[in-house]
């Protein structure tokens, strides 16, 4: 069948997927109604709207701030969840990359008492081999507008 050859799911996600996993070593997954949610899951995710792989992000935070505290881990992802209602897409993205490139600040109380900010990483930009490196297709997040809930599938490829 001539017309299925040239699908965006051949011609781009899965030579893309092809060259992260075996040119790069990153983890590929398809999560396109294969995903099982949960803890223990495909992606640890809990729901559709969790927008956040808090397995990996958390993980990673522990790796690369050997310091951080179950409460820091708490306020670090609550700040890349949080975002102003009146905040486009654009200014929201910008935000978050500026987190993920410079570090989230976390309170760290110090002996004696007072409270110092410290920049949690995320990303280990200058051993990249200490990253986990995952790309995930066609995962679904459910997305709850003033009107109703939908479900958008549109995010063809989501790299970490």
């Amino acid at each position: 069948n001539m017309p299925n050859a040239y699908t965006e799911n051949k011609l781009v996600q899965e030579s893309a997927s092809k060259l992260l996993q075996d040119e790069l070593g990153w983890e590929v997954v398809f999560a396109h109604h294969q995903e099982k949610l949960g803890e223990n899951g495909t992606l640890g995710r809990k729901d559709l709207r969790d927008v956040i792989l808090t397995r990996y992000f958390r993980r990673a935070l522990r790796q690369l701030n050997p310091w951080i505290t179950a409460e820091q881990l708490d306020e670090a992802e609550q700040t890349m969840l949080e975002r102003l209602s009146s905040a486009s897409p654009l200014q929201i993205n910008e935000e978050k990359y500026k987190l993920i490139r410079d570090g989230i600040s976390v309170r760290v109380k110090k002996p004696d008492g007072s409270s110092v900010v410290e920049r949690a990483r995320v990303i280990d930009f200058k051993s990249p081999k200490n990253n986990h490196f995952l790309a995930v297709r066609e995962l679904t997040i459910r997305v709850n507008t003033m009107s109703a809930a939908r479900t958008s599938s549109d995010l063809s490829m989501a790299c970490l």
